[in-house]
């Protein structure tokens, strides 16, 4: 194989493991149809079953046999970066710095070996250095696509919304394809606009990737853009694609556990869960798990899964991954000391001040009874316009809690408006605290 083609197989590493003054931009660019599943189940076939591994066997002799191979060493660090997202195994990300790094002491200014660094500095959530990366790798040379990617998605995490636009438009003029497109779905998703996120991920989809996995993700992604919808019938129509396409994809059997909870299929959702975790283990499926058993009266079942997530949250962290940000939204959920808990979101915050980083932190804050500076955070997360059901649900408890009743009512209602199913545990309580609310108002009527 060809270095181009190998370098164009490993494009779409850094997406998003993801409008304002600017958001004519992009406009030329609109979805076509998604090909039929037959055209793309075709494609997939005609695709190597797993190119990774060989990529990985080819590039380790390369430099076995010629140890100042820069460009083999770059490569090889982005096929160990892809193995661990083929994986969801973060020791692959220590094997992927070691050949960077190598790669940057025999040239420091090695603009794909740059590329490779921010791009695993946004996979360990090492945001501030993906950045000045990125930034390093166009200032040596401008007119590489995927220095945009590396440099978008660390301003995007690092709450710098409208530096990201004008990087993303430099990326999508430059080479419209999957990895710009799914970025700039995700833009749009965070101002609130899902439509327009939903056919940029339909372009993405219609572009297809280099790789049978980087076009499964994005079908993925959209079926999570429809199930954010409450479309529960499109979003299982991807998420069944996707498995038609790459069977066992794990992605797609937890996008698809998702729909069944949300329909009430609590069996079925717990045997996708089981199957993706089994696959592999990531903190996101084993949650899922843990509160669908919660809502479903099995204390003890969601215990296990939840003691679970704190073992896979060390593994990350051993292996360079700030999940800090995570941890502090799974012990906010859980019950974790609330004191600790605020302090390790500050701390998140304090890197990262993305809306995300601000939802967490005035979550945290309601639950160790900061209702104040709760709602302050509240509003900062919601800046954007972001129409997301569970910071919405955020939102509308924590403006409960202060007294503001009329807002709660609001943005309680706004959430399951958008998805009446946002999550299995925490939408029946969204309804309880909207159903109080109603009440309360419909007295003080009376009363008044």
């Amino acid at each position: 194989m060809r270095l181009s083609a190998i370098k164009a197989t490993l494009l779409c590493l850094a997406m998003a493991l993801a409008a304002a003054s600017a958001y004519g931009l992009w406009r030329a660019y609109t979805a076509a149809q998604v090909p039929p599943l037959a055209t793309q189940r075709l494609a997939a076939a005609q695709r190597p079953v797993d190119t990774t591994d060989q990529l990985i066997w080819d590039y380790q002799q390369r430099v076995r046999q010629n140890p100042d191979d820069v460009q083999s060493y770059a490569v090889l660090g982005a096929a160990y970066l892809q193995k661990a997202r083929d994986t969801g195994d973060p020791t692959f990300y220590g094997k992927a710095q070691a050949v960077i790094d190598t790669a940057l002491k025999h040239e420091p200014q090695n603009v794909d070996a740059l590329i490779g660094a921010g791009t695993l500095a946004n996979a360990r959530h090492q945001f501030h250095d993906a950045l000045r990366l990125g930034e390093q790798a166009r200032a040596l040379n401008p007119t590489v696509p995927r220095v945009y990617g590396v440099i978008a998605d660390a301003q995007t995490e690092l709450g710098m919304y409208d530096q990201a636009i004008q990087t993303l438009q430099t990326m999508i003029d430059m080479r419209p394809d999957l990895s710009s497109f799914s970025r700039v779905s995700y833009a749009r998703e965070l101002h609130g606009d899902l439509d327009g996120a939903i056919a940029m991920m339909q372009a993405a989809v219609q572009a297809g990737g280099p790789a049978s996995e980087n076009s499964a993700w994005v079908r993925v992604q959209l079926g999570n853009l429809f199930f954010a919808q409450g479309d529960l019938a499109a979003a299982e129509q991807q998420y069944q694609g996707t498995l038609t396409l790459l069977p066992d994809y794990v992605y797609a059997q937890a996008g698809l556990a998702r729909v069944r909870a949300a329909q009430g299929q609590v069996r079925a959702a717990v045997a996708l869960y089981q199957q993706s975790i089994a696959r592999m283990p990531l903190p996101e499926f084993v949650i899922g798990l843990g509160e669908l058993y919660q809502a479903d009266g099995q204390p003890a079942e969601a215990t296990k899964q939840y003691e679970l997530v704190q073992a896979m949250q060390q593994l990350f962290k051993a292996n360079g991954v700030d999940t800090d940000l995570e941890l502090a939204l799974f012990d906010a959920d859980h019950g974790a000391d609330a004191g600790a808990t605020v302090a390790l979101a500050r701390a998140a915050y304090a890197r990262r001040p993305s809306i995300k980083a601000a939802d967490t932190l005035g979550w945290a804050l309601l639950r160790a009874g900061q209702v104040d500076e709760a709602r302050r955070y509240a509003n900062e997360a919601l800046r954007l316009g972001t129409r997301d059901a569970l910071m919405l649900y955020h939102a509308g408890m924590i403006a409960q809690a202060q007294g503001d009743a009329a807002q709660a009512r609001a943005w309680l209602n706004a959430a399951l408006t958008l998805n009446p199913h946002f999550s299995p545990l925490f939408a029946p309580q969204a309804r309880q605290a909207l159903a109080a609310l109603r009440t309360a108002s419909a007295v003080q009527e009376e009363v008044e």
